[in-house]
């Protein structure tokens, strides 16, 4: 059973997300982070520090926690990895949360062996929360934690989706490196058009609505987070080489002046969203009312 936790990068959203979870299900919480806000909660207890050096206050919670969950950029936990490998004890589960599973996962086999470990990507933003939503896990070391701490992630009402690490980079590559490409690639040739924002939103009809909406998300966020899912991910240059071809293609159809072409390309891509074809249109019908 988990009792007790420790998250590292507890001040940032993600780390914050868990804490907060955590704590609802009766698990004892401490939070390092090597920039800390003022306790937002008197049952959290919290250390500053550098995971990146192992310290006595840091060897202090790494002893007593059950589960350590890395909340933190890539190229940190890489480091993290290697430093507390040694640290943790033998039944003490280690999480990660990073974008691309390969590299950590990979670390992990290499630098804490012995160590029970699984690698989570909740696929969306913290501020969402975990209640129905998908939260991708790639065991790396099994053992009777890892099944703990996923059983308490479906009790925070999330669906977990159990794929290997390489699976999880293709899949991640074509469900968030493509899609955030395609926002930033719209908005920035929206600005190099020259049409003021402000004029937009006042004729803009409900498929311009949306795409503007998703830029503002993606502009208003974290610039690491998004840097991290288009340059870390081993598969993101494929998947933006596949859009700017796929823009080529398009491009050419509409000025060959080929109507049987255009029509076909649609054909195409009803074909590949196949039976998931109603289901997705009836979302977007959904969206659209609401915009």
């Amino acid at each position: 059973m988990i009792r007790r936790a420790l998250v590292v990068g507890g001040a940032g959203a993600v780390g914050t997300l868990f804490t907060e979870r955590f704590l609802e299900t009766g698990v004892a919480v401490t939070v390092m982070d090597a920039a800390l806000r003022a306790p937002a909660d008197e049952r959290v207890r919290r250390i500053r520090g550098d995971v990146t050096a192992l310290g006595p206050d840091l060897a202090a919670e790494l002893e007593r926690a059950d589960v350590v969950v890395l909340a933190l950029p890539d190229a940190v936990a890489l480091v993290a990895v290697r430093e507390l490998a040694g640290a943790l004890r033998s039944d003490t589960l280690l999480v990660d949360t990073l974008s691309v599973k390969q590299p950590i996962a990979e670390a992990i086999r290499t630098h804490a062996p012995d160590v029970q470990a699984v690698s989570v990507n909740p696929m969306f933003a913290p501020s969402l929360g975990f209640t129905g939503r998908p939260v991708a896990a790639v065991t790396v070391n099994d053992g009777p934690r890892v099944a703990q701490f996923l059983s308490l992630v479906e009790g925070w009402g999330s669906r977990v989706v159990r794929v290997g690490a390489a699976e999880h980079d293709r899949l991640a590559g074509a469900a968030q490196a493509l899609p955030h490409a395609a926002v930033l690639g719209f908005g920035l040739a929206l600005a190099g058009l020259g049409v003021p924002a402000a004029g937009l939103r006042e004729i803009a009809p409900p498929p311009m609505n949306t795409l503007l909406a998703l830029l503002a998300r993606i502009a208003s966020g974290t610039p690491e987070v998004y840097w991290d899912v288009q340059a870390a991910n081993p598969e993101a240059p494929e998947a933006r080489k596949a859009l700017a071809e796929g823009l080529h293609r398009l491009a050419e159809t509409v000025e060959s002046g080929s109507e049987d072409g255009f029509a076909a390309v649609l054909t195409e891509l009803r074909d590949y969203l196949g039976d998931d074809l109603a289901h997705h249109g009836d979302v977007c019908a959904r969206l659209f009312t609401d915009i």
